[in-house]
C-alpha cells in the first residue's frame, strides 16, 4: 500500500510561483509513474503532469512551459514547480501513484489571485 501526502499549496498572486511536494510512503514508489492532477470548484479532476520511473515527463497543454514535475526516488518525493501562475490554475492539486491499484493523496489547495 502507498500513502501520499501533498504540501506546498497556498495563496499566490498571478505571475507568482509555488512548489508542491508529495511525500510517498510504502513500497514500489520508484517503479511507478507519478502524476499531478487538479480539480477546480465545480469541475472534473484533470491531468496536469506525469513523470515515469525512467524520468520521462508529460504535461497538459495548459501548463506546458510553466510547470515542471520532478521526482527524488531516494527521498520518495514528487514535486511540481509552478511558475507564471494564472487565476485559472486555482484548484485542489492531487498527487497520484500509478501503481495497481492507483493511489491518491488528499490534495492541497492552490489559489491564484488576479
Amino acid at each position: 500500500q502507498v500513502q501520499l501526502v501533498e504540501s506546498g499549496g497556498g495563496l499566490v498572486q498571478a505571475g507568482g510561483s509555488l512548489r508542491l511536494s508529495c511525500a510517498a510512503s510504502g513500497s514500489g514508489f520508484s517503479i511507478n509513474s507519478m502524476g499531478w492532477y487538479r480539480q477546480a470548484s465545480g469541475k472534473q479532476r484533470e491531468f496536469v503532469a506525469l513523470i515515469t520511473s525512467a524520468f520521462s515527463t508529460n504535461y497538459a497543454d495548459s501548463v506546458k512551459g510553466r510547470f515542471t514535475i520532478s521526482r527524488d526516488n531516494v527521498k520518495n518525493m514528487v514535486y511540481l514547480r509552478m511558475n507564471s501562475l494564472k487565476p485559472d490554475d486555482t484548484a485542489v492539486y492531487y498527487c497520484k501513484n500509478f501503481g495497481i491499484p492507483n493511489y491518491w493523496g488528499q490534495g492541497t489547495q492552490v489559489t491564484v489571485s488576479s
